[in-house]
């Protein structure tokens, strides 16, 4: 069992950067593959960034590509997403999502494939 809550979500202009954390308490943080997913009002939610248990391995939805970071700090159980140059479409409430691994190495982009979810923190950028 692992609790997730995240925080840093808030109103922004488009152009904007915010970082999202994810907390997690329960059991080890380290043993839980990690990701972020989205979902705006009418549309379904959608995979953003996952990263692997040690932290090594990242990977991104290609709508967020090089404008949002991954990572993690196992020490401090949290999770964080750096989200730059933000858009109007970015508008969503996000989620943290934690899946218990067996590899150190692999990301997981199926949000069916995670056991555990945060309740949401909303993101807004305006125009």
């Amino acid at each position: 069992q692992v609790q997730l809550v995240e925080s840093g979500g808030g109103l922004v202009q488009a152009g904007d950067s915010l970082r999202l954390s994810c907390a997690a308490s329960g059991r080890t943080f380290s043993s839980f593959a990690m990701g972020w997913f989205r979902q705006a009002p009418g549309k379904e939610r959608e995979f953003v960034a996952a990263i692997s248990r040690s932290g090594g391995s990242t990977y991104y939805a290609d709508s967020v590509k090089g404008r949002f970071t991954i990572s993690r700090d196992n020490a401090a159980n949290t999770m964080y997403l750096q989200m730059n140059s933000l858009k109007p479409e970015d508008t969503a409430v996000y989620y943290c999502a934690a899946k218990l691994a067996s590899s150190l190495y692999y990301t997981y982009s199926s949000s069916g494939m995670y056991n555990y979810w945060g309740q949401g923190t909303q993101v807004t950028v305006s125009s």
